[in-house]
């Protein structure tokens, strides 16, 4: 999504290192290898990794690494810093459509939603967790307002489905109370995705990164696609700009801030309307831009 948009403002080139920090199906990393550029591809999810591989490798400038963006520091060390550095936070098509995946509460298949292959799945996961906490999950992660009868539910019955799991949602939220835009599920399917792969955690640690992984005029592309990832997108990078603390009035600055970043986006860039047209999940997708100046 918005790959053209992005890619302009990563500016690619001969001789320029970027990472593509979720690789995905690999579709921004072609464009920034067709312009010349080395691309790192970083993805946690195997399958997509294996795809992005057969799709990339006959690019002498591409490799491929198994991690999780929030660790790129450490995880390329040895490659660090870059001239640039895209984060797309989307579940990819794949993800999405392969029922097995768990993502979907279009079709049925195990209530997994792991991006990557380690670590507990939400089934397991909601029989571990305390009521209490899944209410927390799904308040602060899906803004869903009945969290607490969802979470009941949830526990009662210990879904082990992705159909299970809507079960246990329709008979929380009383049927006048179904939203009419979305599915009555999608909020705590959202919470859930992003309570299993800890990825506002994931965000966090890689925002706090990019000072420590992008050279002098580097450029650093985030894709956010709710509102819980663009507010920390959009906070971190006006923090990494700088900005004046003197009081209203003053004529001169006297606080002395530096900006050692500059925003390449003063708001949001959108998908067109044509993509919406050809793809409706990019309708929620946010892409916003830095480059260090300092």
């Amino acid at each position: 999504m918005l790959r053209e948009e992005t890619v302009s403002l990563l500016a690619p080139g001969v001789g320029k290192v970027f990472v593509d920090g979720t690789l995905g199906g690999g579709g921004h990393s072609e464009l920034l290898l067709e312009r010349g550029a080395t691309v790192i591809g970083v993805d946690q999810d195997p399958v997509a990794l294996a795809a992005a591989v057969t799709r990339l490798g006959h690019y002498p400038g591409f490799r491929a690494v198994k991690g999780n963006f929030r660790d790129l520091q450490t995880l390329l060390a040895d490659d660090a810093p870059f001239d640039g550095v895209l984060v797309d936070l989307g579940v990819s098509s794949p993800q999405i459509d392969t029922a097995g995946r768990g993502f979907s509460f279009q079709t049925d298949g195990p209530l997994d939603m792991r991006m990557s292959d380690a670590g507990p799945t939400v089934a397991e996961r909601i029989v571990e967790a305390e009521e209490r906490e899944l209410v927390t999950v799904l308040r602060d992660f899906g803004e869903e307002s009945f969290a607490r009868p969802i979470a009941r539910e949830l526990k009662a019955m210990s879904p082990k489905t992705t159909f299970e799991a809507v079960e246990a949602v329709k008979r929380a939220v009383p049927r006048r109370a179904w939203p009419e835009r979305i599915h009555v599920a999608t909020k705590t399917f959202q919470a859930l995705r992003i309570w299993v792969n800890d990825e506002l955690g994931a965000l966090d640690d890689f925002l706090a990164a990019i000072p420590k992984v992008i050279k002098l005029q580097g450029r650093v592309a985030v894709i956010a696609f709710h509102s819980l990832e663009d507010r920390r997108v959009k906070e971190a990078f006006r923090a990494l700009k700088g900005q004046c603390v003197c009081p209203p009035g003053l004529p001169i600055c006297a606080c002395g801030v530096q900006s050692s970043f500059n925003l390449l986006t003063s708001k949001a860039v959108m998908a067109s309307d044509a993509e919406q047209a050809q793809n409706p999940r990019a309708r929620s997708a946010r892409l916003r831009a830095v480059e260090r100046i300092k």
